[in-house]
């Protein structure tokens, strides 16, 4: 089982970027995933997810009306749309799938992870 994010990149505070994560060697929908991000010296904290089958999505309270996620089954990909980037969105940021149906933001019961992309927002 693997997961692996792309998108990242250094980008100016207004602007958007969307990230994806592929996921091999697991049903993709049987699951909720989710994105999580981290900035050093600093707890991995939950952005956004979705349960499985499509079902609910939950966003933390920085990023709701700005970022969106989304994924398509067929091509077993994770999306997240992140609008009007602020410096404060800097950090490297993670896709995760855990054992639940229902997503949750807090990262201990996700149990596969990727490795991470870097977003940087400059002002």
């Amino acid at each position: 089982v693997q997961l692996v994010e792309s998108g990242g990149g250094l980008v100016q505070a207004g602007t958007s970027l969307r990230l994806s994560c592929r996921a091999s060697g697991l049903i993709w929908d049987n699951d909720a995933i989710g994105w999580f991000r981290q900035v050093p010296g600093k707890e991995r904290e939950g952005v956004s997810c979705i349960s499985s089958h499509d079902g609910p999505t939950e966003y933390a309270d920085s990023v709701k009306g700005r970022f969106t996620i989304s994924k398509d089954n067929a091509k077993n990909t994770l999306y997240l749309q992140m609008n009007s980037l602020k410096p404060e969105d800097t950090a490297v940021y993670f896709c995760a799938r855990t054992y639940y149906a229902t997503c949750t933001l807090t990262p201990y019961v996700y149990n596969i992870w990727g490795q991470g992309t870097q977003v940087t927002v400059s002002s």
